[in-house]
């Protein structure tokens, strides 16, 4: 795929916990895109030191402020010098660091603390890897998350608005925050008028199969939509299978204190599930493990991944 994408644009393809790279030469200087999560800082900068090849890093703009994408800011501003630029209507949330408002208290998930130099706000435009890119608002994931797009090469940086089985999950909703089926719907119909040859998400690889990348993102959307349990429950296992990665094993004695230690899977149960505590517990081991995503060793449960 990355034959597809032009020489000037690369894709630091990563593995969760952290969101992909997308680094746009220009000369001898670069713009980055997202910086992966904090616990992977220190690999980040490596990988974009190795990718700059001697060039400068003077930019970094995040698609939004999830941990996965922010976490590496702080190292990578602290390394380069780069000045960081963020959606518009995250100015307060980043600004004030609030923990709760960027979902790392919540999530359980960690963070550093960075300094914004500019914002960007829908269609606005700048420019990267010699090409001109438009900032599109996608709401739903994240309420204030942008993508960028490129119409001369019909390249759309997605972040996690759309993924290629998918999208991010619909956090809004869940918190009850907004109406955010309603905003994911509205951004998938924006995204899905325009030309695209590919799309570069926030995880996985890029991908050309735009048609089938939406056709499942609607077919998965209105399946929430008709039963926002299937949401609360699919959102609750995407947190768990994070935490747990980062945190590598759990006593199997202490897993279920563990899920309940993360406010957000004990609030969406509490919201829309009502399961008793051991019967989530018991649930989340038992779903996890049959998908591939924990394993049973030594009496702890493993990230298999």
């Amino acid at each position: 795929m990355s034959t597809m994408l032009p020489a000037s644009l690369q894709v630091i393809e990563r593995g969760w916990l952290s969101a992909n790279n997308i680094l746009g030469l220009d000369g001898d200087e670069a713009t980055l895109i997202d910086s992966g999560y904090v616990t992977h800082a220190a690999q980040t900068v490596a990988l974009v030191r190795a990718a700059l090849a001697g060039r400068r890093l003077t930019r970094l703009i995040n698609t939004h402020s999830h941990s996965d994408h922010i976490g590496g800011n702080a190292a990578l501003q602290a390394a380069f010098g780069c000045a960081i630029t963020v959606p518009a209507g995250l100015h307060a949330t980043i600004a004030e660091w609030d923990e709760n408002a960027l979902l790392l208290s919540p999530l359980g998930q960690q963070g550093a603390r960075f300094q914004h130099d500019h914002l960007l706000a829908a269609n606005d435009e700048f420019s990267m890897a010699g090409l001109n890119w438009q900032s599109i608002a996608v709401p739903g994931h994240d309420m204030e998350a942008l993508a960028y797009y490129n119409p001369e090469k019909r390249l759309l940086i997605s972040g996690d608005a759309l993924w290629e089985n998918g999208f991010g999950v619909i956090f809004p909703e869940l918190l009850g925050e907004a109406d955010g089926i309603a905003a994911t719907r509205a951004t998938l119909e924006t995204l899905a008028r325009l030309p695209i040859e590919v799309v570069i998400p926030g995880h996985g690889s890029p991908f050309a199969a735009v048609d089938l990348a939406f056709t499942r993102a609607f077919k998965r959307l209105d399946q929430f939509a008709n039963d926002t349990e299937r949401l609360a429950w699919h959102a609750i296992k995407v947190i768990v299978s994070f935490a747990l990665m980062e945190r590598q094993r759990i006593p199997c004695a202490a897993f279920t204190a563990f899920v309940l230690s993360l406010p957000f899977a004990s609030d969406v149960n509490a919201r829309w599930l009502g399961l008793a505590d051991a019967e989530l517990g018991a649930r989340l081991a038992r779903e996890l493990a049959a998908a591939g995503a924990l394993q049973l060793q030594d009496e702890h449960y493993r990230c298999a991944t």
